[in-house]
């Protein structure tokens, strides 16, 4: 089936986060482990393409979590990865992590702006505030005086100064960060890149609904989720603005819910505990109470997302279900396997997905 067969223009948009770092998405010696390569990534992009999904999106991700599997030892750069991905695919929409952090502005608006002509105003700019403190600070960028509130306060003006860099022919700003004398970025986009984020703090929920085009969301359960993207919605809107809301889940499909159940079983069997309570307390957790976590359930603290696991009619029905009872407006798949999981998704259930959204216009 060809992709214009598979994709929509309309209703859930359904995309993909790339494996980047090695290991993927499941902190497992018993899980699959992609190798973090660019062809792998590369391979993975233009299945998504040829399987109708909309976009491709990639993290930014500077240190690993150690364990007996080395999780995200091994990484790629965000942007260049995804310019290159913009060349090797025609539709799907590139989506690149940029930590504020680490970019200058000036830098940044100039590197998306050549992603968003490679990819002929596909491009989308993942804006993350840094928060784990020794990804940067190996590198000597981890202002230890910047609490949450000051960090946003910087990617507010950060994300200003971008976005007056792509419009207007010279940009002087002196904030209380960021510092533009008659700065230059030409060319301009012809269109503005997509600006998309994450964060549930209401500081970087205002700052979403102030510039950005999509919010990923994430919570305990399906009434906080719906709860989150009402939220940052309604922000948006009072604004006189409008933004979409988008989530993200790893999905284990097999031919029947047994067997795909035996599949998740097996890989949270492996759990890297070690890994986990790194990963744990670079968030802030003190290690005790990471490691208390972790021990409760290990073989589910293994996936780094809520999980679907079934036959195709089980994983349609359950994300149907979240998309209509939440109200988002996408989702972002994690496959454990891509190259052998994500063509039987795009034969199996994402055309049952896209026929629920077309009743669902139709109503």
């Amino acid at each position: 089936m060809s992709t214009s067969e598979h994709s929509s223009t309309s209703g859930t948009e359904y995309g993909i986060f790339l494996p980047i770092g090695n290991g993927g998405w499941i902190m497992s010696e018993t899980a699959p482990h992609p190798d973090a390569s660019y062809a792998y990534n590369k391979k993975a992009a233009v299945l998504a393409e040829e399987n109708g999904f909309d976009f491709i999106m990639s993290m930014g991700k500077w240190r690993g979590y150690g364990g007996s599997t080395d999780h995200w030892g091994r990484t790629l750069e965000s942007i260049s990865l995804m310019s290159a991905l913009a060349e090797a695919t025609e539709r799907v929409k590139v989506w690149a992590t940029v930590h504020t952090n680490l970019f200058n502005p000036a830098m940044a608006a100039k590197m998306y702006t050549t992603m968003q002509e490679i990819s002929g105003g596909r491009a989308g700019m993942n804006i993350v505030v840094g928060a784990y403190a020794e990804e940067f600070s190996q590198m000597g960028e981890w202002p230890e005086d910047m609490d949450h509130a000051a960090r946003y306060r910087y990617t507010e003006e950060w994300v200003t100064a971008v976005e007056r860099l792509w419009t207007e022919d010279s940009v002087t700003m002196d904030g209380e960060f960021v510092h533009l004398t008659d700065c230059q970025s030409r060319p301009h986009p012809q269109t503005k890149p997509t600006l998309i984020s994450a964060g549930r703090s209401p500081a970087g929920l205002d700052m979403q609904a102030r510039h950005c085009d999509g919010s990923f969301l994430t919570a305990d359960d399906l009434p906080g989720l719906r709860a989150a993207s009402d939220d940052v919605k309604a922000r948006a809107a009072a604004r006189g603005r409008d933004i979409k809301t988008y989530s993200m889940l790893t999905v284990v499909l097999d031919e029947t819910d047994a067997k795909a159940e035996a599949r998740r079983k097996e890989y949270g069997r492996g759990a890297d505990v070690e890994a986990i309570v790194n990963m744990k307390t670079s968030w802030g957790l003190p290690l005790d109470r990471a490691l208390s976590m972790t021990a409760e359930h290990p073989e589910d603290e293994a996936f780094q997302t809520a999980v679907v696991s079934g036959s195709a009619e089980t994983v349609t029905e359950r994300i149907s279900e979240l998309v209509e009872f939440c109200g988002i407006d996408g989702l972002m798949v994690i496959f454990p396997e891509y190259h052998a999981d994500l063509p039987v998704f795009g034969e199996t259930v994402l055309p049952a997905l896209r026929a629920r959204d077309a009743v669902a216009v139709t109503a």
